[in-house]
């Protein structure tokens, strides 16, 4: 077998595969072989079937799946040891002037595409500054989280007017043009959450009491078509067409009463002893929202890093032939005019991804087998100790993350997190970091 490559340009090539009769015939012979071990046919014996008869009735097919294997087998092995930098796949690129006569030929030319990832310089430099905010843990933020989650752990009582927040049950009866209830129309007893009801009907139900009834429009009772249709007891197309107007009687008010900031809620939360007082509690909320913040702060540094990147480095991609390979390749079937719309997007995934390949590769970083499975360890220590602390002994952990890794997505999924760390400990060392602390809102809104 003979494979020669023509560059067409900087990210095009062509390979020519010559294929002779010594490539594949052995293996022909082979494969006929086992279809005569297993060929049952009325008259014959199994195992038994004339080889002439089995060359007749399989040897064409036999020899393409053969021709097609060995095609497939060369071509990685002639990329991968000549270190071509390929995107996706060679594909077979057609040849209108050529018929391939499998009945009499012996030798086969065939000719594929190749697409070339781009050369390009990429460096990190201390000369490049970004900013890394974080968000400010004052008193006020501490104050409504230790609020929240008083809620959370609360319980629910039964009240006499009602406020903002609480939820509601009552009678939904639809309304005819000139205000009396519907004949025949829409009844429903339903539970109504004040916070998702829009601010002009919320209004409405504020200081209402037991049996008290007010009148709404359906389409000002909330935006979301779903939670309409949940509390009128229609389907949500039928919620969605609505301009009746509903008269609801309230039933009953509940509301949920925060627990009291107590040793009873800190061993709820956190286990016996743990914390032991309302300054401890209140420490703990501290760490936490940092940790959950930090993870916050990493992805708008990351992705301010990835932005920057991408402006910084300019290079090509062969569009063309990636059209048509994710074309050839899509489980669905689809068209080049929709890939074409939506190849923007793709490219831009493409891009970092080989900006993040050279990162990798310029900078040595690897990624070991036992740092995966520490950081497989670490993630199902975080998720069980969420539902009860050292839950599981070290043995167990061991068993629970090989079997983790035992799947292939999970693994791989896994990998690219420990990779996506151990870049991101590049990014702080190489970039020149400004750190600025903000409020949470102003933190938030410039997220969006």
């Amino acid at each position: 077998m003979n494979i020669t490559q023509e560059n067409i340009d900087d990210l095009n090539a062509i390979l020519k595969v010559k294929v002779t009769a010594s490539d594949y015939l052995p293996k022909v012979e082979t494969a006929l072989k086992q279809a005569q071990k297993k060929a049952s046919i009325p008259g014959f014996r199994p195992g038994k079937v004339p080889t002439s008869m089995i060359k007749k009735m399989y040897g064409k097919s036999i020899m393409v799946d053969e021709i097609n294997k060995l095609l497939s087998d060369s071509l990685y092995k002639y990329i991968h040891e000549n270190k071509i930098d390929v995107l996706g796949n060679p594909l077979p690129k057609a040849d209108d002037n050529k018929v391939i006569d499998w009945d009499n030929q012996d030798e086969f030319e065939f000719l594929y595409e190749m697409g070339l990832a781009p050369k390009f310089n990429l460096e990190l430099s201390a000369k490049d500054k970004f900013e890394y905010t974080t968000v400010k843990i004052d008193d006020e933020l501490i104050n409504k989280y230790t609020t929240d989650i008083a809620k959370r752990y609360g319980k629910v009582e039964q009240a006499e007017v009602i406020t903002e927040g609480d939820f509601v049950n009552g009678d939904f009866v639809e309304l005819d043009s000139n205000g009396e209830i519907l004949a025949g129309g829409i009844f429903k007893s339903s539970s109504v959450f004040l916070e998702r009801v829009k601010e002009a009907s919320r209004k409405q139900f504020v200081g209402l009491k037991k049996e008290d009834k007010i009148t709404l429009e359906a389409q000002n009772i909330t935006d979301n078509a779903t939670d309409l249709a949940a509390m009128l007891g229609v389907d949500k197309q039928v919620a969605e067409g609505l301009t009746s107007k509903f008269q609801f009687t309230v039933k009953s008010i509940s509301r949920l009463a925060a627990a009291d900031i107590n040793q009873e809620l800190f061993d709820k939360i956190y286990g016996a002893g743990v914390v032991n007082s309302e300054e401890e509690f209140k420490t703990k909320i501290k760490e936490e929202l940092a940790a959950m913040f930090m993870n916050d702060s990493e992805r708008k540094f990351y992705n301010n890093v990835v932005d920057r990147l991408m402006e910084k480095v300019n290079f090509n991609l062969p569009e063309d032939f990636l059209k048509r390979w994710i074309v050839a390749v899509n489980e669905k079937p689809v068209t080049l005019e929709q890939v074409d719309a939506e190849f923007d997007s793709y490219s831009k995934g493409l891009k970092w991804q080989l900006i993040e390949n050279k990162i990798i590769k310029d900078n040595d970083i690897q990624v070991t087998n036992e740092e995966v499975i520490e950081h497989t360890k670490d993630l199902i220590s975080k998720q069980f100790g969420k539902m009860s602390p050292n839950v599981m002994g070290e043995a167990e952990l061991n068993d629970t993350a090989k079997r983790v890794l035992a799947n292939q997505e999970e693994a791989k999924k896994i990998y690219e997190q420990v990779y996506g760390q151990k870049i991101m400990t590049l990014f702080k060392t190489k970039f020149t970091l400004e750190n600025k602390e903000v409020a949470y809102d102003d933190f938030f809104n410039a997220a969006k």
